[in-house]
C-alpha cells in the first residue's frame, strides 16, 4: 500500500508551528545564557559572575514585591469605591504591574540574556508598546474565538434572546429545601 495512512486521532487538533519549535527555542536559549555566563566568567571573572547573578536575584525580588503590593492596594481601592458607591477615579491603564512582574521573574532567572529582556520590561515606552501589543491581540483572539472556548465565556455571561432582549428571571435549584424556595406554599403539606 502506497497511499497515506489515516491519522490515529483526527478531533486532535494540528499544533501551529510555533508550538512545536518551542521546546528548540527554550533549549536554544539555555544554551546560549550557559554560553553568555561562561564567556562573561572567562573575561571579569566567576565572582563577578556571581555577583550579578545574586543581584538580579534581590532587585528581580523587590520588584515583584513592590508590583504585588501596588496591584493589591488597587484592587483594596475598587473594592472600597465600589462598597461606598463612590464614583471611580479615572482609570490608570498601562500603570505597568503585569510587566514589571515579568521584569523581575526574568531578572530573578539565572542568566544575563533573560537580564537583559527583564531589564527592558522595565523602561515605560517599552511598557506601553507591550501592553498596547497585548491588548490588541487579546481582544482580536477574543473577538475571533470559537464557541464554545474560552474566550467564548465572556459572551456567555449575559444571556440574550435571539431578538436581543435580557432574560428576566432566577435560578430555583430541585436540592433546595421547600421551604426556602421563593415559590414554595409557607402551609405544612396535607397527609391523608
Amino acid at each position: 500500500m502506497t497511499g497515506a495512512t489515516p491519522s490515529t486521532n483526527p478531533a486532535r487538533p494540528r499544533r501551529s508551528r510555533p508550538r512545536s519549535f518551542l521546546p528548540l527555542g527554550i533549549a536554544a536559549w539555555l544554551v546560549l545564557e550557559i554560553w553568555l555566563l561562561t564567556v562573561v566568567a572567562d573575561t571579569a571573572g566567576g565572582f563577578t559572575v556571581f555577583l550579578l547573578l545574586i543581584g538580579g536575584i534581590v532587585l528581580g525580588s523587590v520588584l515583584i514585591k513592590r508590583a504585588g503590593r501596588r496591584a493589591f492596594r488597587r484592587l483594596s481601592e475598587a473594592l472600597q469605591q465600589q462598597q461606598t458607591a463612590a464614583v471611580p477615579a479615572a482609570d490608570r491603564r498601562g500603570s505597568g504591574n503585569a510587566l514589571t512582574m515579568l521584569g523581575g521573574l526574568l531578572l530573578i532567572m539565572p542568566g544575563l540574556i533573560s537580564d537583559v529582556v527583564g531589564l527592558l520590561c522595565l523602561v515605560p515606552p517599552v511598557q506601553k508598546v507591550l501592553s498596547r501589543y497585548a491588548e490588541r491581540t487579546f481582544e482580536r483572539r477574543l473577538g475571533a474565538a470559537a464557541p464554545g472556548s474560552f474566550g467564548d465565556a465572556f459572551q456567555q455571561a449575559r444571556i440574550r434572546r435571539p431578538d436581543g432582549k435580557v432574560v428576566q428571571g432566577e435560578v430555583i435549584r430541585d436540592d433546595t429545601p421547600p421551604a426556602s424556595r421563593p415559590d414554595a406554599d409557607p402551609r405544612p403539606p396535607l397527609t391523608p
